[in-house]
């Protein structure tokens, strides 16, 4: 049998979740789940610390009911230009993931509700989150948070 080798990290894209600069030495790529209290952790850390971080999804409905339903939210959200305020707002509150929530805290960033209804079900998100998660795993992640640096192109 060959080795057994993992695919690089992606180099940062342009439709990646960026927080902070692109060219910073010290960006973290986090492939994360919305429902992991250890994910919550790192987020608040990093954005504490300034960080520059790209976010990735690595929602796994088999560790999490709620994880694959958060990621599709969270994406619904950023096409309406509210990623991270979606982002730090589900891991400021895990206690409160359920669809209700989502939808006062959609009320609460001022998006369209009828729209984040419509975008969190289209395939365009779902394809979203399935590229994030197949790539995290051809990279090696296995566990949330998973702290990588990217690759460079």
């Amino acid at each position: 049998m060959g080795d057994l080798t993992s695919a690089p990290i992606p180099a940062v894209r342009p439709e990646d979740h960026l927080r902070g600069q692109p060219d910073d030495p010290e960006l973290v790529v986090m492939y994360a789940d919305f429902s992991c209290p250890r994910c919550a952790v790192a987020a608040i850390a990093l954005k504490d610390a300034g960080s520059s971080v790209v976010f990735r999804h690595f929602a796994l409905r088999a560790r999490h009911p709620r994880a694959v339903p958060l990621a599709h939210a969270a994406e619904a959200a950023a096409m309406q230009g509210a990623f991270w305020p979606f982002h730090d707002a589900l891991f400021a509150d895990q206690g409160r993931i359920d669809d209700p929530h989502l939808w006062d805290r959609c009320n609460d960033l001022g998006l369209d509700l009828d729209r984040f209804e419509v975008d969190r079900r289209s395939d365009a998100v779902a394809q979203r989150v399935t590229r994030d998660l197949r790539e995290g795993m051809r990279a090696g992640v296995t566990v949330t948070p998973a702290l990588l640096r990217p690759s460079v192109d």
